[in-house]
C-alpha cells in the first residue's frame, strides 16, 4: 500500500507540473488567456506542496521523482503535442523509472 500511495503522489506532482507549465506555455507562448497562466501558476503551487506527502527525504523523493518526470514529459509530449517517444526515448525512460524505484522502494537497513 506504501508503494502505490507514493507512485500516486509521484503521478500527482507530475500532471501538476507538467500540466501547470503548460498552461504557461500556452499562456506565454502561444497568446492563449492569462487565466490559463494563472490556473498554470496554481497548479505549480500545488506541486510544490505534494512532495512534502512523500514518506522518503527531500533529496531522494526529489531524485526519484526526475525518473518520473522523464516518463510523464515523453507521455504528455505524445499525448498532447503528438509528439511520437521513439525506441530510445522509451529504453531511456524505463530505465529512470527504474532508476527513481530503486532510489525510493529498494529495502534498506536499519
Amino acid at each position: 500500500m506504501r508503494i502505490l500511495l507514493s507512485s500516486l503522489w509521484f503521478l500527482l506532482a507530475g500532471l501538476t507540473e507538467i500540466g501547470g507549465g503548460y498552461l504557461v506555455w500556452l499562456w506565454l507562448r502561444e497568446g492563449k488567456s492569462a487565466w490559463l497562466g494563472l490556473l498554470g501558476a496554481l497548479a505549480l503551487a500545488l506541486y510544490g506542496v505534494i512532495p512534502t506527502l512523500q514518506p522518503a527525504g527531500f533529496g531522494r523523493v526529489y531524485a526519484a521523482y526526475g525518473g518520473v518526470f522523464i516518463v510523464l514529459s515523453l507521455a504528455w509530449g505524445w499525448g498532447v503535442d503528438r509528439a511520437v517517444p521513439d525506441r530510445w526515448d522509451v529504453i531511456g525512460g524505463l530505465l529512470a523509472l527504474l532508476g527513481a524505484g530503486i532510489m525510493m522502494y529498494a529495502p534498506r537497513g536499519a
